[in-house]
């Protein structure tokens, strides 16, 4: 059989069953796919991995705990031999040859009726990958064809989702290999990109010419686009039959003032969805290396908008009930009023050599963190000119990521084995 290509075919098993027997590492691997489309999973093995027993605690595959009998392949479309035992997956081959059951071998490809191929999926395509039983580089040419996908160099023309409405897009923390893939097909399906300061600014260069793009930037002490206005752009161009994607940094509903977009398309009649994105506080002090959460330091963590200072007769904040939190604050839109917010903390209980760290311009080129404690913020940012935008984290998650500058204060569990006392 070796004198002769192999038959691409899409197998549609939806309902229908699919023995895997063995239930290791190979059988691990295969088993999602198969649930992913819909495939009556069988597995067939005396023991399996914790991650295959989840999947059998969730109602999602059917375990046989016990050796392979021929009769496993009665009523099955397709099987999987994963086993380490040759002899076994010869069984197997042999009792699917006599059934018309095509067979993937996971020991011996040249023995096998049927080969996995390296598969993955964009944009509603799959891509199926086969090198002639080399599948490092089936893997490697597959990533290949994906990775131009995303990027526009392969692409087959598609029409386009023309449906009217308005699609909140929320492109994560700044760096644009970190917006979704959903995120980034709404913006090239739009006619229309409403755009922020901090939406991922690159990903507009690759926007059709064809496109409108709508500035509403907010820059700090500068020109303000209203946020009404910005509800008035996007409800009159999606009432004008244009598909509108409202495009903003980090997370739409994380001090995003996404929901009140979403209530000015409802009361218009406007249709509007939304895609989540990586949200900063959580996301850039992780690409900088501080947990806001870790065993023994931090059991909760908070995000505050400092975009108003303590005291402030709008703000909604209890300065003093944070202050005797003893978790990990995160403050967003603080770098102004981060000097009196430190005192308010200060003022409520918190110590003065609570460590602080300030990640500037998180996941772009020129990210740097700053150091400092609350007893020293105000003129460290000073000293620093640090200037938004910036995320600031407070507590003791700063002195495990970074025990040189802040030893003795906590050991950190995961670095020593040594919870704080």
């Amino acid at each position: 059989m070796d004198d002769f290509p192999t038959y691409p075919s899409g197998l549609r098993l939806a309902d229908r069953r699919v023995v895997v027997v063995g239930g290791g590492h190979v059988a691990q691997r295969r088993v999602p796919q198969l649930i992913a489309v819909g495939a009556d999973v069988h597995v067939v093995s005396p023991e399996v991995t914790p991650a295959i027993e989840g999947l059998v605690g969730s109602g999602e595959v059917t375990w046989h705990e016990r050796g392979f009998a021929d009769a496993d392949l009665d009523e099955a479309w397709y099987c999987i031999a994963a086993t380490d035992d040759p002899a076994v997956n010869e069984q197997v081959s042999a009792a699917a040859e006599v059934r018309r059951v095509f067979c993937v071998r996971s020991d011996d490809g040249t023995q096998a009726t049927a080969w996995t191929p390296a598969t993955g999926r964009h944009d509603g395509v799959t891509v199926a990958v086969l090198c002639n039983r080399e599948p490092q580089r089936s893997a490697r040419i597959r990533d290949e064809i994906l990775e131009q996908m995303r990027e526009g160099v392969v692409a087959a023309p598609r029409q386009r989702d023309r449906t009217a409405g308005v699609v909140l897009v929320g492109g994560g923390p700044g760096d644009p290999e970190l917006i979704s893939i959903a995120g980034r097909k709404a913006l090239m399906d739009a006619d229309v990109v409403v755009a922020d300061r901090l939406a991922p600014r690159e990903l507009l260069g690759d926007l059709g010419p064809d496109v409108e793009l709508i500035d509403v930037a907010k820059l700090p002490r500068g020109r303000s686009a209203m946020q009404e206005e910005i509800n008035r752009v996007i409800v009159d161009r999606a009432l004008a039959g244009k598909r509108v994607a409202r495009f903003k940094g980090g997370d739409n509903f994380v001090f995003g003032r996404g929901y009140e977009e979403i209530l000015a398309c409802r009361d218009a009649g406007v249709p509007v969805t939304v895609i989540p994105g990586l949200t900063s506080p959580v996301a850039v002090p992780a690409a900088a290396g501080i947990p806001v959460t870790h065993r023994g330091v931090a059991h909760e963590f908070t995000v505050i908008s400092g975009h108003l200072p303590p005291g402030h007769p709008d703000s909604l904040t209890n300065w003093s009930a944070v202050a005797g939190l003893a978790g990990t604050l995160v403050l967003m839109m603080a770098v102004e009023n981060a000097p009196r917010i430190a005192q308010a903390l200060l003022d409520g209980g918190r110590p003065a050599d609570t460590p602080v760290g300030v990640v500037c311009d998180g996941t772009m080129p020129g990210e740097r963190t700053v150091l400092a404690t609350l007893g020293t913020l105000a003129d460290v940012l000073a000293a620093e000119q640090v200037k938004p935008p910036a995320i600031i984290v407070i507590g003791d998650v700063v002195a495990v990521a970074h025990p040189d500058t802040f030893a003795g204060r906590v050991a950190g569990e995961g670095r020593t084995g040594v919870s704080r006392p």
